[in-house]
């Protein structure tokens, strides 16, 4: 079903600046966050046709108000020196479809709660083999699209965090579009403001596939 996504704010840069009052701009560091490999990825990563260990995921693009994205930064257990934002939601489980496991992951990552009724979508597919926990991973993702009001992430809550997100999660906070198109680190999906841009101010229903990524 299409979604209604009103256009982006002019001041959208300046509602995530210092100063500017809004609810919460400024990222949300982790306290606490366990240095250096302790965990095996879940047990929703599985061996795959191509001997590469393989999960479907569902994430979701977390838009506020002012048309901002919410976004985790995280790294590489593996490679502490490499970090990258990229957006909310994980593996699905086994039996679960993937707009539960998209609802599922978004309050277990930032304590919001969404009705499934407010969750449109996926606005995108992809794929992406990369390296992590020092494995050669593929992860076939379906991203779906929200919006909630921007006081509705009060903060990092770590209590519904898998070992793997303790281990790896640095910080979350709203991006503007124009703030995350200049971003020096990476960002994935690549190009991700463009792709939310394309969402407003009018998701018109249909799932684009953006291919295979080498991450």
């Amino acid at each position: 079903m299409p979604m209604d996504v009103p256009g982006a704010a002019d001041d959208a840069v300046a509602s995530a600046a210092p100063g500017v009052s809004a609810p919460d701009p400024d990222p949300a560091p982790v306290d606490g966050a366990v240095d250096g490999p302790g965990h095996s990825l879940g047990p929703e990563w599985v061996p795959g046709e191509d001997g590469l260990l393989f999960r479907r995921a569902a994430r979701v693009i977390l838009l506020d108000e002012s048309d901002r994205v919410l976004l985790i930064r995280g790294h590489d257990v593996d490679q502490p020196e490499r970090s990258w934002w990229f957006t909310i939601g994980g593996g699905i489980d086994d039996g679960e479809d993937a707009l539960s496991a998209a609802v599922r992951e978004v309050h277990e990552e930032t304590g919001i709660v969404l009705d499934p009724a407010d969750v449109h979508g996926p606005a995108f597919t992809r794929s992406a083999i990369f390296d992590f926990y020092a494995q050669h991973c593929r992860q076939d993702e379906e991203i779906f699209v929200a919006r909630v009001p921007s006081t509705a992430f009060a903060g990092v809550d770590r209590a519904r965090w898998t070992a793997v997100e303790h281990d790896v999660i640095d910080e979350l906070r709203w991006w503007s579009l124009d703030d995350l198109a200049r971003v020096r680190i990476e960002v994935f999906p690549e190009r991700l403001a463009e792709l939310v841009a394309s969402l407003l101010p009018r998701w018109d229903g249909t799932t684009r596939h953006l291919g295979l990524a080498r991450e």
